[in-house]
C-alpha cells in the first residue's frame, strides 16, 4: 500500500518512546490527522529529526480501519516560524492557534481553506506585522466551518450600539440585559466585512473589539476558557451558557 502524501501542520506531539513520537497533524485535505512516527527522532531518517509544534511540511501517512492511530511515514519540513519562539505575543496566539484547530475539529474532516487561512496567520506572526486582522479571520474561519458562526442579521441599523446574546449567538437590540454583551457598530461592520469576503476597515480598536466578540463566543461554545485564549486575550465577557448551533452546521 503506497502512503498518501499532504501538506500539514504539526499542532501536538508528544514522546512515545525514547526515539518514536505521536503527533497531531492540521493537514489540508484530510483535516486532524492523529498518527504514530516511529523513528522520528533519530538524526538519520524520514522525519526531518522529528515534529516542532507549528511547523509546516510535507507528510506521508497509512489509514488504518483497526486503529485510531494512522502510521506516519515520512516527514519533510518546508517551512517554520521562529519568530513565535522569539517573540512573546507571537508565541502566545501561535499556542493558541494549534489549541484552537485541536480543540474545534473532528478527526478527519478536511478543511483546506481553513489551513490556508492558518498558515497566513503564521506567516503574519512570523514577518512581525500587527497580526490583528489575520487573527479575526482565523477564528471567523474556525466558527464558520464548525458550523458555530454567529447570526449576522442587525436589528437595528441606525443604533451606535447593539448587544451579542451569548446563548442565541446572534446581535440583538441593546436594552441594558445583564446577560447580553453590549457591542458597538464598528464590530459588527468588521465582522461582516468578513462574511461577505471584504476588507474591513484598518480601524484597529474595532478589529481587536471583534476578536475578543470571536473568542467569548468560542469559549462558550467549548464550555470552558483554554488557557491559551486567557493568555492572548485576557478578561473576556462573562457567560458559561453554551450556544445554539448556527445554521451552517446542517448546510
Amino acid at each position: 500500500m503506497s502512503a498518501t502524501i499532504d501538506q500539514a501542520l504539526c499542532i501536538r506531539h508528544w514522546d512515545w518512546s525514547e526515539t518514536s513520537q505521536t503527533v497531531v497533524l492540521f493537514t489540508k485535505s484530510h483535516g486532524i490527522l492523529r498518527g504514530l512516527a516511529k523513528g522520528s527522532k533519530r538524526d538519520k531518517g524520514k522525519f526531518s529529526g522529528g515534529f516542532d509544534v507549528l511547523s509546516q511540511g510535507e507528510i506521508g501517512f497509512l489509514l488504518k480501519r483497526d486503529s485510531e492511530l494512522a502510521t506516519l511515514t515520512e516527514w519533510d519540513v518546508c517551512e517554520t516560524f521562529p519568530n513565535l519562539r522569539d517573540n512573546l505575543q507571537a508565541n502566545k496566539a501561535g499556542w493558541y492557534v494549534a489549541d484552537m484547530l485541536n480543540r474545534m475539529l473532528p478527526a478527519l474532516d478536511p478543511h483546506p481553506d481553513l489551513y490556508e487561512i492558518t498558515l497566513n496567520l503564521l506567516r503574519a506572526l512570523q514577518s512581525g506585522t500587527t497580526p490583528t486582522l489575520s487573527l479575526l479571520r482565523f477564528q471567523w474561519a474556525l466558527l464558520e466551518e464548525t458550523g458555530w458562526r454567529p447570526e449576522l442579521n442587525d436589528p437595528d441599523p441606525d443604533a451606535a450600539t447593539l448587544a451579542f446574546d451569548p446563548i442565541g449567538g446572534k446581535f440583538t437590540v441593546d436594552i441594558g440585559d445583564p446577560n447580553h454583551w453590549r457591542i458597538r457598530r464598528g464590530t459588527i461592520r468588521a465582522l461582516e466585512s468578513l462574511a461577505g469576503n471584504k476588507e474591513p476597515s484598518n480601524d484597529e480598536e474595532s478589529l481587536n473589539r471583534a476578536n475578543r466578540l470571536l473568542a467569548a463566543h468560542l469559549r462558550n461554545v467549548l464550555a470552558e476558557e483554554p488557557m491559551t485564549m486567557a493568555a492572548v486575550f485576557g478578561a473576556l465577557p462573562t457567560s458559561s451558557q453554551k450556544p445554539t448551533r448556527s445554521r451552517s452546521a446542517s448546510q
